[in-house]
C-alpha cells in the first residue's frame, strides 16, 4: 500500500511524541499519521467523541469518516473490532510500548501483527 492513514488512540494531546492510550474507545484524542511510500508525511490530531458503554460504533464511524485505513491498539473488544472489519479498517496490535513514534516505525516496517479474535479484551471500564 503506497498511502495509508494510521490512527493511534492517544493520551492527552497525542502526536508523534505522545503516548498510546490503553483503551481505544475512551482515549482523549486520535493521532493520525499519514504514511506515503514508507515515510511519515503528516501528523494530525482528532479529539475523540464521548460515547456511552456499548456505543462502540461511535469511534468506528469517526475513524471511517476521517479516511483511516489502519488502527493500532493495545486492546479492543470484539464488537468494535467487528465494526472496524465492516468498514474496511485493519486493526493492528501493540500492547507492549506506550510511545507512539516507535509504534509507527514498526507499522511502517510491517512488523506489527493484525489483531485476532484471541487478542480481544472484554472492553468497558
Amino acid at each position: 500500500m503506497s498511502k495509508v492513514r494510521v490512527a493511534i488512540p492517544s493520551e492527552g494531546n497525542g502526536g508523534l511524541d505522545g503516548k498510546r492510550a490503553g483503551h481505544f474507545g475512551h482515549c482523549d484524542v486520535f493521532t493520525f499519521i499519514d504514511v506515503e511510500y514508507g515515510e511519515i508525511k503528516e501528523v494530525t490530531i482528532l479529539p475523540n467523541i464521548e460515547h456511552v458503554q456499548g456505543g462502540c460504533m461511535v469511534p468506528v464511524n469517526l475513524l471511517a469518516a476521517n479516511n483511516v485505513n489502519a488502527l493500532v491498539v493495545g486492546g479492543i473488544g470484539m464488537r468494535p473490532l467487528n465494526g472496524f472489519k465492516q468498514v474496511g479498517i485493519d486493526v493492528y496490535h501493540d500492547s507492549v510500548r506506550p510511545d507512539i513514534r516507535p509504534i509507527v516505525e514498526d507499522f511502517i516496517a510491517g512488523t506489527l501483527p493484525i489483531i485476532t479474535e484471541n487478542d480481544v479484551c472484554g472492553g468497558g471500564k
